[in-house]
């Protein structure tokens, strides 16, 4: 069933645990992360990243989206991920997605936080919930401590200013984590996170959860992380299991992916509390 986020996000921050919000890109993909969340009976969150429009438009993603969470017996969410612009933003909210990002995070505070309330007040007319992300989660490379770059942790005092001046729904916040695959171990800074936990009170999101490590990732659900952001680790796993099985069919090939990417996710709930 297709919902907003709001629901299963009060769940599980009632719960101390956290909901899997893979990116698809692809038919096989959405189809693959459904069909996990069904077999376990969990809500999930699909995200489209709006980078991965080269791959997948906009629109032939609302499309993959709504008919598999409209058919699912499971809650939904359709979830725009790391939107730029407002006008992004709006063309999701129009498709059908029932949930958006506007990543404004590299913007300094005041700008981030303008362009965050726009686009609550935008969404919140049409019943869409709301992350913002305050901090910056960087990327992998090969400098910096950690092997972490352009890493900036999320301040409390600057995290509680665009709670208060916007009315997001969920807050992605920076505390260790980075995109794409380590080459480094991530060292999470778990006594922020418990700060801004305490201070909020709201719906924590983790970006960059492909490799961040079990033991992390569950410590990370009992301090507010209600919704962890996962893609490399889908992507790695499916190339992984085609070079190793050697499928000698195309479609062969497609179902190793889809059975791959469907044991990553199955394993992230389970870490996740589920």
């Amino acid at each position: 069933m297709l919902v907003t986020c709001e629901d299963m996000l009060k769940l599980a921050y009632s719960t101390g645990r956290a909901i899997p919000s893979p990116d698809f890109v692809d038919s096989n993909s959405v189809r693959a992360f459904v069909r996990t969340a069904e077999e376990l009976n969990a809500p999930i969150i699909l995200s489209f990243a709006e980078v991965h429009q080269d791959h997948l438009s906009l629109e032939e993603a609302a499309d993959l989206g709504l008919f598999y969470a409209k058919r699912a017996t499971v809650p939904v969410a359709l979830h725009l991920d790391h939107g730029t612009s407002l006008e992004t933003v709006q063309k999701a909210i129009d498709l059908g997605f029932t949930s958006v990002m506007i990543d404004a995070s590299a913007k300094s505070l005041q700008d981030n936080i303008a362009i965050t309330r726009d686009v609550t007040q935008l969404a919140h007319e049409k019943g869409i919930t709301v992350e913002a992300e305050i901090g910056h989660v960087g990327s992998e490379d090969d400098s910096g401590p950690h092997g972490v770059s352009d890493q900036v942790y999320t301040e409390v005092s600057a995290a509680e200013e665009m709670l208060r001046e916007t009315g997001v729904d969920m807050l992605a916040v920076a505390v260790g984590t980075a995109h794409g695959k380590y080459k480094g171990t991530p060292h999470i800074n778990f006594q922020r996170l418990q700060e801004l936990n305490e201070a909020l009170h709201l719906p924590l999101v983790l970006h960059g959860g492909s490799g961040t490590g079990d033991e992390n990732l569950s410590r990370c659900a009992k301090l507010g992380v209600c919704k962890v952001n996962l893609y490399t680790d889908f992507i790695v796993s499916a190339l992984d299991a085609v070079y190793e099985q050697h499928p000698d069919h195309w479609l062969t090939l497609l179902h190793t992916g889809d059975e791959a990417m469907s044991k990553v996710l199955a394993h992230y709930y389970k870490v996740l509390g589920w």
